[in-house]
């Protein structure tokens, strides 16, 4: 695999990833759910301020320093993991190819949500379909935007939760209520993937 290889891989994850998306935001109302299969996937749109998987980052009134700081974690980060790829395929003997996607994978998911924080704010006005910046001004600054979060799997409900495990559910106490987009699924499962079936490569 070369870099011209896993160059044309990632643009083709974003594109997948930043469609879907920009469909979603001029298409549907913020909370509004599409049902795909009965009782078990819906997309519904939400949108968060940063955080994986639909959570949301608690903010303070006045600038959102925190969300800054993650905007600005996440280039550095995408900007490491790139410069990991880079450098392994130039190594004189090249990773194998699951690493190498794995890699890949994880690189496009961190940059399709940095680019909605970077530039929805500045490219759309609201979260009304097709209020974009030209018909209205746009409603946040550069890494100010919020990403889009659209899959949601509410597989069953779980009505006694004990208070430690909440997280594993929504306000309707439904198992799994993340809500999350093709960025985050790309690195949940190239993580998962990296973890058990390359482990030896990198304890190597």
């Amino acid at each position: 695999m070369n870099l011209k290889k896993v160059s044309l891989l990632v643009v083709l994850l974003l594109i997948a990833d930043q469609a879907l998306k920009i469909w979603v935001k001029t298409h549907m109302h913020i909370d509004e759910s599409i049902v795909v299969i009965p009782d078990w996937f819906q997309l519904r749109f939400i949108e968060n301020n940063g955080a994986a998987f639909g959570m949301h980052i608690a903010s303070g009134e006045g600038f959102d320093w925190g969300k800054l700081l993650l905007g600005l974690f996440r280039i550095g980060l995408s900007g490491a993991i790139g410069w990991l790829i880079v450098r392994l395929l130039r190594q004189r003997e090249p990773a194998p190819k699951g690493v190498i996607v794995g890699l890949a994978l994880i690189f496009a998911g961190a940059v399709g949500n940095i680019i909605d924080s970077a530039f929805y704010g500045l490219i759309f006005s609201d979260s009304t379909p097709w209020t974009v910046a030209r018909f209205g001004g746009h409603y946040a600054g550069f890494l100010m935007g919020r990403v889009v979060d659209m899959f949601y799997f509410p597989l069953f409900q779980w009505n006694s939760v004990p208070p430690f495990l909440r997280f594993l559910v929504d306000s309707n106490n439904y198992f799994f209520g993340a809500i999350f987009n093709l960025a985050d699924a790309y690195i949940s499962v190239a993580v998962v993937y990296l973890i058990l079936f390359q482990y030896k490569y990198f304890n190597k």
